[in-house]
This record gives structure tokens, C-alpha cells and sequence, in this order.
């Protein structure tokens, strides 16, 4: 098999972003919570480099959860927000357009939390014949073992685990590619602690 076929490129997926709001953010136990919203970050600037469809999904932003993540509403200040009333985006009649609108079969999913509103999803999407990728890095469980747990059922039906620093690198695959390098450079460099800061010491090194 081609190996193109298993890999990500910004012309075969799109992201998908679940409940990535404070009052469930309140809750995660399985990472540290600035950690995760730092990642989340980093993948949503991943995405806007690389121009990938995103689709946004809320719940229970009224009575509970809040709004989306100011980190991230900051940088897709236009986006659509799907605001649900279940904790699966794929029995939201909305958010299964959206998914469906953006024509592409490989789903990133990120979000919160992982033992609910993003193993329901994938396992979902899958069901409806998606390929379904995990940034797990990028999802919170209210515990360590919750979250382990779930990652470990959605990749027995099937669901691939990532991270966001394998999503921009599977993306950018070549540094000669001008048109994202400067974009896919800079999120390794704000982002990717000791890999970021060595890369952006051999930018420094190299001749203009």
C-alpha cells in the first residue's frame, strides 16, 4: 500500500474540536490542565496553518461548562460554534452536517472529556465509516485511568492515537514546503519545549 494512503495530509482530514470549556476543563485529572489547554492551542494553530476544515462543538455552555476556552476562541474568532444539548456530537443533527460538510473521511478529534463526549464520538464516527485520529495529548479525562481506559476501547474498534506534535510534522512531512513552512516552524518553536527551542536555535545558526 502507498504509505500517502496512512498518512495525514492538509487535503485528507479535518479537526475536530468537542467541549473544550472551562468547567470541564475544571474536572480533568489525567494531565495537567494548562498543559492542556497549551496543546489544544498548539493543534488549533497546526490546523489554521495547514488550512484544515474545523469543526467547533459545545455542550451545556449556559448551565455549566461555559463558553469555549478564550485561548481558543481567540484564534478562530469566526468560527461556528455548534452548541448541543447530549454529550455526542454524532447524535447532534448539526454537528453530523458539519462533520459531513467538510468531505473529508479522516477525523482529529480533540476535546474533553475522553471517557465521554470524545470516545462517543469516535467510536460514532467510526461506526459510520470514518478514520478516526486522537490527538490524545489534546484530551482530558477526569482521571488517568478514565482517560487510558477510553483511548484503549476507541483504538480497539479501530481509532488511531497521535499527538499534536505528530500532526504538524505528519503535515509538514518536508521542510522545503515554503507555502507552510514559516507556520508549522513557529508552532514547533512556541510549543514543543526542548524540540522547539533546539530548532529555533538552528534557524538562528543558519545563514539568512
Amino acid at each position: 500500500m502507498n504509505p500517502s494512503e496512512q498518512l495525514l495530509t492538509p487535503q485528507n482530514c479535518a479537526l475536530v474540536m468537542l467541549d473544550h470549556q472551562a468547567g470541564l476543563n475544571f474536572g480533568v485529572q489525567s494531565i495537567d490542565r494548562q498543559l492542556l489547554i497549551n496543546n489544544s492551542v498548539a493543534l488549533l494553530e497546526t490546523a489554521l496553518t495547514f488550512a484544515l476544515p474545523i469543526v467547533v462543538s459545545t455542550s451545556a455552555s449556559k448551565v455549566y461548562s461555559g463558553p469555549l476556552l478564550p485561548e481558543l476562541h481567540a484564534l478562530i474568532p469566526g468560527q461556528d460554534i455548534i452548541e448541543r444539548k447530549n454529550m455526542n456530537v454524532w447524535e447532534d443533527a448539526a454537528g453530523v452536517a458539519a462533520v459531513t460538510a467538510t468531505g473529508r473521511k479522516k477525523l482529529l478529534f480533540s476535546g474533553m472529556l475522553t471517557e465521554a463526549c470524545i470516545s462517543f464520538a469516535v467510536l460514532s464516527a467510526i461506526e459510520a465509516g470514518y478514520q478516526c485520529y486522537v490527538v490524545a495529548d489534546t484530551c482530558g479525562g477526569l482521571t488517568k485511568t478514565g482517560h487510558e481506559l477510553a483511548l484503549h476501547r476507541m483504538a480497539a474498534h479501530g481509532a488511531q492515537m497521535t499527538s499534536w506534535v505528530q500532526v504538524v510534522l505528519e503535515l509538514q512531512r518536508d521542510w522545503t514546503r515554503k507555502e507552510t513552512y514559516d507556520g508549522a516552524r513557529a508552532v514547533i518553536e512556541k510549543n514543543a519545549g526542548g524540540y522547539g527551542a533546539g530548532l529555533r536555535y538552528a534557524r538562528q545558526m543558519l545563514p539568512k
